[in-house]
């Protein structure tokens, strides 16, 4: 796959506190807001460990698409180490998978900023707030990259203080020995009420195939690589800090939330952050968290747009998709691609006026949307498997390498074996998941189409022989440092200058 180093270059406009806070805001998705009621009362306190296990297997993700990114700095997403380690069709199939991830969860953002909007202007017409919301969208990233970062920047701001503001507020109500419905607000209650695991083992795998969905975007800061400044030393910080952000926004959030009261008062309806303001006589807290959630959603929806049209000008880069799609503006913006997913963002203005059945249509549908997110992650741990095997100078000689690197991503993907097995112990995620393979379909029916235009076929060609390459390379390598010959640096030289041609 080439570098592609010769046509005009994103600008890297991103600097460390945007690359942080877009971390931040990828880590903490609207259902953290809106589903962790659903979370707890179907997996009751076991949810605590839900979202650790979650957390710390999508951590392993995160640290394989890190090393692979700095391994050359000419990779501008995880599409592309991915078309270059498993070969073309890999970023023909991520990049097109991503795409429609964001683009169908863009959709769902959308209907779900006009009905916060009616929070507040009930008489105001649904498609208003969904027009104005995609065009301001629009021309925030049509400006310049550092505008994007700064939106997401502020957005993941609001979602930090309101996460702050629930914690401090129920330690408040644990220490003062709040009551509510008969029950005192204790650490206690944790256990008190049938155990950690009070639904049993399969409630705590429900929790699974509902707060997976949570977790969709934690890859974002893996598209922001090509326009980072200084990414050897952002990227690392960033994803190295998940850990700690998952255990503060996620797990302290919700142990506070089940402390401050029994974890069967939750209703699978309602935010329990507007439940828990409520319960402190906050005025106006549904207000305040229904703007959390806007800007939540706004935040996802501005991501998307980002996302998908970065991933879009990689594609056409390397003809999987139309060459106006690479193009930039004179801002360094692909504007074509910025444009062309806005179009379909304006589905959602449609579903607005479908009626129940149709919004029964889309939660499978975005269902479908979370489960291609898992395939873009299995995909980053399949491209760093190979790229260990391939390439061992370049693993030796990382400084950002995995831990447990060897065990860890089979692992990781043993779990998300587990996570295909939870969806099919609920009739809708199962739907979802018997629905999936279509998308699929599609796409190879598209590639069959692609890879016969000479470029395709020129690239699959010289993929086959970088491969051959460098698994002679990495065989001289191996024996070079088992025996000692004292080759390892004209290898490793050698290797290098191959794998970034």
């Amino acid at each position: 796959m080439s570098t592609t180093s010769s046509d005009p270059t994103l600008e890297r406009g991103l600097s460390n506190r945007h690359i942080q806070l877009i971390a931040i805001g990828g880590a903490i998705g609207t259902g953290l807001f809106m589903g962790s009621g659903k979370t707890i009362s179907v997996a009751g306190p076991s949810v605590i460990f839900v979202y650790m296990i979650i957390g710390f297997m999508l951590f392993f993700v995160m640290r394989a698409m890190g090393e692979l990114l700095l391994s050359n700095l000419d990779y501008k997403t995880f599409a592309d180490f991915a078309g270059d380690l498993l070969g073309p069709w890999a970023a023909f199939f991520t990049g097109w998978t991503y795409w429609f991830c964001w683009v169908v969860t863009g959709i769902a953002d959308v209907v779900a900023i006009a009905h916060y909007v009616a929070f507040w202007w009930g008489d105001l017409p649904l498609w208003i707030p969904a027009l104005a919301c995609i065009a301001l969208l629009l021309v925030l990233n049509l400006a310049t990259v550092k505008a994007f970062g700064e939106t997401e920047f502020w957005f993941a701001l609001i979602k930090i203080v309101a996460i702050g503001a629930l914690i401090v507020v129920g330690l408040v109500m644990i220490i003062t020995g709040f009551q509510h419905n008969g029950a005192t607000a204790s650490i206690a209650n944790l256990w008190a009420n049938g155990g950690m695991f009070p639904t049993g083992f399969m409630g705590f795998v429900a929790g699974f195939q509902i707060a997976v969905f949570a977790f969709v975007g934690i890859e974002l800061v893996g598209t922001t690589a090509a326009e980072t400044k200084d990414p050897e030393k952002t990227l690392p910080k960033a994803i190295n800090s998940i850990p700690v952000r998952i255990l503060f926004f996620y797990v302290g959030a919700l142990i506070i939330l089940m402390t401050v009261q029994p974890w069967k008062l939750f209703s699978s309806e309602n935010s329990p952050f507007v439940g828990m303001f409520a319960l402190a006589g906050l005025a106006g807290a549904a207000g305040i968290i229904n703007f959390v959630v806007l800007t939540s959603a706004t935040s996802s929806a501005n991501s998307g747009i980002y996302s998908t049209s970065r991933m879009l000008r990689g594609l056409a880069l390397e003809a999987d998709a139309p060459a106006g799609f690479a193009k930039l503006s004179r801002r360094k913006v692909p504007k074509n691609a910025l444009m062309f997913s806005c179009m379909f963002l304006l589905a959602g203005v449609v579903l607005l006026y479908s009626g129940d059945s149709v919004m029964g249509a889309f939660t499978l549908v975005t269902t479908v949307s979370a489960l291609c997110f898992m395939f873009v992650w299995t995909i980053i741990l399949l491209s760093y498997l190979v790229f260990r095997a391939r390439r061992p100078h370049l693993h030796d000689a990382s400084s950002f390498k995995v831990p447990g690197g060897r065990v860890m991503p089979y692992a990781v993907l043993v779990f998300f074996g587990f996570i295909l097995w939870a969806l099919t112990t609920q009739p809708d995620t199962f739907a979802a998941l018997l629905v999936t393979p279509v998308w699929f379909l599609v796409l190879g029916l598209g590639y069959l189409v692609v890879r016969r235009s000479p470029q395709h076929e020129a690239l699959r060609l010289a993929h086959r022989g970088k491969v051959a390459h460098e698994r002679y390379e990495a065989t001289a390598y191996r024996d070079s440092q088992a025996f000692g010959h004292g080759e390892t640096s004209s290898v490793v030289e050698s290797a290098g200058n191959k794998a970034r041609q």
